[in-house]
């Protein structure tokens, strides 16, 4: 893994394995906490998920209860930072320069939120559900990590508290016992250490969402460096995006046939087709796509290649998700360095 910071913990995955596998093995999974006091332990018996707040009971649940006393479900789903790839932003911006590491796949085992928030008993006026982990902050003035979905959000179909990733319990930097998965958001939602879940009457405006996490309420949500006093919004869906996984920018490939491989994914509308170019998106190419894991997965995509000794090539790939959004060719920015989803270029060479 890659390290950013060490505290609070920020481990970029290594490009290289999303050619593995379409899905990110559990120990190569990037990681990305918020606050410095990050447990070292935890007991996944004794653990609770404290249901309150504008409820009709409160609810004290294990992981055991969550195992037992609902329906399981399990989905595949892309967890991704808001900030990945935010090293790339030119002019250049402030917080963890992330390259493109910042995300992975996994298949998410767990239990609907909405069978949780239905057994508790949702009050009328009920506006927002938030949410809090075990993560600590240094100083009394560093406000608590807290994040909070709209009602229709929150009881959406797919979003469920997982105590599973492939196939396995939660790591503990990946947060261990319970997570939430909010399939198709970007990973500021994804709760990790799920401790409380609190039913408010009322929008949430604690620092991780009336000042954090917003992006300009723009067209494509782009501003220029320049800018000054626009209107934000919290961030929410992830843009589609597309890579190229086996052939790295600046690499000198043996001439012959071959494959351009690599991965796509979006918000949740899943992945229509993906479009290659071997002269820099001048002209295009189809590709063969991979087995589909579902609309919130990555789907893997191939096309043919063969390079000739001595000639340089200009590899670049585009997705378009079912609901037709498609990747831009020209960057956008922002100050917070977020959603990128530019289409990706890989200068080569063969011989």
């Amino acid at each position: 893994m890659i390290v950013l910071t060490p505290r609070p913990v920020q481990l970029e995955t290594p490009f290289s394995v999303f050619d593995k596998s379409v899905f990110t093995p559990n120990d190569e999974f990037f990681v990305r906490w918020h606050l410095s006091g990050v447990p070292t332990s935890v007991d996944g018996d004794a653990h609770r998920i404290f249901v309150m707040g504008t409820v009709g009971r409160r609810l004290t649940l294990s992981v055991d209860d969550l195992r037992h006393t609902f329906e399981p479900v399990e989905i595949a789903a892309v967890n991704q930072c808001s900030g990945n790839s935010r090293g790339f932003f030119d002019p250049r911006v402030a917080g963890g320069q992330w390259t493109n590491g910042a995300m992975g796949n996994a298949r998410w085992k767990g239990v609907r939120l909405r069978d949780i928030l239905d057994r508790a008993g949702l009050s009328a006026g009920t506006k927002q559900i938030r949410f809090a982990g075990l993560d600590t902050a240094p100083f009394k003035e560093t406000p608590l990590f807290v994040k909070a979905l709209d009602v229709d959000i929150a009881r959406g179909d797919d979003v469920i508290v997982a105590y599973e990733m492939n196939g396995r319990p939660l790591p503990l930097l990946n947060g261990f016992p319970a997570r939430l998965i909010v399939p198709g958001w970007y990973s500021t939602y994804w709760m990790k250490m799920l401790s409380r879940i609190e039913a408010i009457d009322h929008v949430e405006d604690n620092f991780w969402m009336k000042t954090a996490y917003r992006i300009p309420d723009t067209p494509n949500n782009s501003v220029a460096p320049t800018d000054k006093g626009y209107a934000t919004i919290p961030i929410n869906r992830m843009r589609v995006r597309s890579f190229v996984t086996n052939i790295a920018d600046g690499a000198h490939l043996v001439a012959g046939p071959q494959l351009v491989r690599g991965i796509a994914f979006d918000g949740g509308s899943g992945i229509a087709k993906v479009d290659y170019s071997l002269d820099g998106g001048t002209t295009w190419l189809p590709t063969t796509l991979g087995p589909d894991y579902g609309k919130y997965s990555f789907r893997q995509w191939s096309g043919p290649f063969r390079p000739r000794t001595g000639i340089p090539y200009k590899i670049a790939c585009r997705a378009t998700a079912v609901d037709g959004a498609t990747q831009t060719s020209t960057p956008t920015w922002m100050p917070a360095g977020y959603q990128r989803n530019i289409i990706e270029t890989y200068a080569v060479t063969a011989g």
